[in-house]
């Protein structure tokens, strides 16, 4: 198996690349003749590609490995250091983390103000020294010492985190060990996957990636390290390793997004791409400092998860007619709204995908693209260069699109020219952060929307949640309890027409009862009556009562019907709408 992640460092062996001409440098030197050299070549033939053609030499002890390192030292003008007999101080071995001794193969020896001399056994190999001056922040210089010997130092002073992550491996690894996983960045180059913290982080993933997780956390606490994976919409504690790993763990993960190992007092954004299998799956990673080290979130981005086709996110017939019409609309604005993590991307790109036809021109503009969608126009945000959502808007609707998504209204410029687009023959989707349907209107007024606009830009606001599924393996028939009656106001008539389920758990959901999740919508139809509610500047229990009387379905209500129908459990519909009806 490899294992290959976008870190810019390729750790071969460059000496055994160079053979050829550090043959020709012994054969100067008098120190191997040409009868030595075929009789090496013939043993490297037999050994299936275990041994280079300088291990046979040494192998047959036709050179001396301590000879061979000062030839070298001297032919590269450096110094060779005998680590046999030399103390290195405890503080200097410090100074180093395990994961990247290991990893570089080499040995810190020691510090004088801001300069680090380290032992290599190869002299050519100065990528790895331009790596270590990132990663240490100060400068390295290089000593060269026998491969032997420094082995020996690592096997004496960092074999205790070698062998304790190899058995934290072990143990978490019983039932069935690694899948495949490698790079897919066009920079990415091999990396050796035995490296122990290497092929922890990789189990971390995939982990994830097996348990269907949306985001990987891994927190520092006082006196343990956390890692937690948030499945179906709820954080699950998995086992951790031991606490000092977790700086090995909090560099190797930064390495793989991009991120500046050195910098540990701001927070930081990176990006991981893998490829799982036939799986291509995005990491975006956040990290932020808290008061006992670096917190890490990844978020997970699976391209061969998304759900672009509609009927299969969760909607009724009734609901899906309405949907079809609203996106089948020449113009005006479609406001999905939601929390972080409610499905708000996805649903969008569903409606996107549906009407992406030949003879309509549709731009989107997100922070970030979660997902490339064939034959439309995505902008990414980049504040760096001034791409904000205003500017990008604007820039856009010069493109004569048909169909425009901004990926969320974050502030008044914004929500002024996707009204004014939406106004003007164009159809606009995009996103807010508010609780409920009606409680957009009332946002977008609060930003600075002029009431008659919202009336007359606005076509529909969707608000969702993402409900977790009872797992279908384990569900039974379950008596709905008299404090779920109460909280969810059930009458006698809704309890005796339908059956409710709860699942037992089992190995296939993780022993939670819950397997996947469906979405749950609540649709407002903009109409005569709630424009001039909104030009009268109703506050927004008005709007959605004078909704409800319309006929819309509340987050509760569509909870509700697919709790009935045993797609989820009364539980769920408490955990996701007490809130919002409150």
């Amino acid at each position: 198996m490899c294992i290959t992640f976008p870190a810019a460092i390729n750790r071969g062996n460059n000496l055994s690349a160079n053979s050829d001409y550090v043959l020709e440098l012994l054969t100067e030197y008098g120190m191997i003749d040409q009868t030595q050299i075929d009789e090496a070549w013939e043993k490297v033939s037999k050994s299936n590609g275990s041994m280079d053609v300088l291990d046979a030499l040494k192998e047959l002890k036709y050179v001396d490995e301590f000879e061979l390192t000062a030839m070298l030292a001297q032919q590269y003008g450096m110094e060779s250091l005998d680590l046999s007999g030399y103390t290195i101080p405890k503080e200097v071995l410090d100074s180093v983390e395990a994961s990247v001794v290991t990893q570089y193969n080499i040995i810190p020896v020691m510090k004088h103000d801001d300069v680090l001399t380290v032992a290599m056994s190869d002299p050519t190999d100065m990528e790895t020294i331009d790596v270590l001056r990132y990663l240490l922040g100060c400068d390295v210089e290089a000593v060269v010492s026998a491969q032997s010997q420094i082995d020996k130092v690592i096997d004496q002073n960092y074999k205790d985190l070698v062998s304790s992550v190899d058995s934290f491996i072990e143990e978490i690894t019983e039932d069935g060990g690694f899948e495949g996983i490698s790079s897919v960045s066009d920079k990415a180059e091999e990396e050796d996957d035995d490296a122990p913290i290497i092929r922890l982080v990789s189990l971390i993933i995939i982990e994830a990636y097996k348990q269907k997780a949306s985001d990987i956390h891994l927190e520092p606490l006082e006196k343990r390290y956390r890692i937690r994976y948030r499945i179906d919409g709820v954080l699950r504690e998995v086992e951790a390793p031991p606490k000092y790993l977790q700086a090995n763990l909090t560099s190797r993960v930064k390495i793989m997004a991009g991120m500046d190992i050195t910098e540990k007092r701001i927070p930081l954004d990176g990006r991981i791409q893998l490829q799982i299998g036939d799986s291509g799956i995005d990491l975006r990673v956040s990290s932020i400092p808290t008061t006992h080290g670096e917190s890490i979130v990844m978020r997970i981005l699976d391209k061969s998860s998304i759900q672009l086709d509609i009927p299969k996110l969760g909607f009724y017939a009734d609901d899906l007619e309405m949907i079809n019409n609203i996106i089948g609309l020449p113009d005006g604005i479609f406001l999905v709204t939601g929390p972080t993590g409610s499905g708000k991307t996805t649903s969008l790109y569903a409606f996107l995908n549906t009407i992406n036809t030949p003879n309509r021109k549709i731009i989107t503009v997100e922070d970030p693209i979660e997902y490339q969608l064939a034959g439309i126009n995505q902008v990414q945000v980049n504040r760096m260069i001034d791409m904000t959502f205003t500017v990008a808007l604007r820039a856009m609707l010069r493109q004569s699109p048909n169909i425009i998504m901004v990926g969320e209204i974050r502030d008044l410029e914004t929500a002024e020219i996707a009204i004014n687009a939406g106004l003007t023959g164009h159809l606009v989707f995009s996103t807010l952060h508010t609780n409920d349907a009606p409680g957009a209107v009332t946002r977008l007024i609060d930003m600075g929307i002029k009431p008659f606009l919202v009336a007359s830009g606005v076509r529909a606001i969707m608000a969702q949640r993402l409900l977790r599924r009872a797992c279908k393996n384990c569900s039974a028939s379950y008596t709905p309890t008299a404090e779920e009656i109460r909280l969810l106001d059930m009458s006698e008539e809704f309890l005796a027409k339908n059956k409710f389920v709860k699942g037992k758990g089992c190995m296939e959901c993780g022993n939670s009862g819950y397997k996947g999740r469906v979405g749950i919508y609540e649709i407002f139809m903009m109409s005569d009556t709630i424009s001039r509610l909104i030009f009268a500047n109703e506050p927004s229990g008005v709007i959605r009562d004078a909704a409800r009387k319309e006929g819309m379905r509340s987050l509760r209500d569509d909870a509700l019907r697919k709790a009935a129908a045993g797609t989820s459990t009364l539980e769920e519909v408490i955990r996701i709408t007490v809130l919002d009806e409150e």
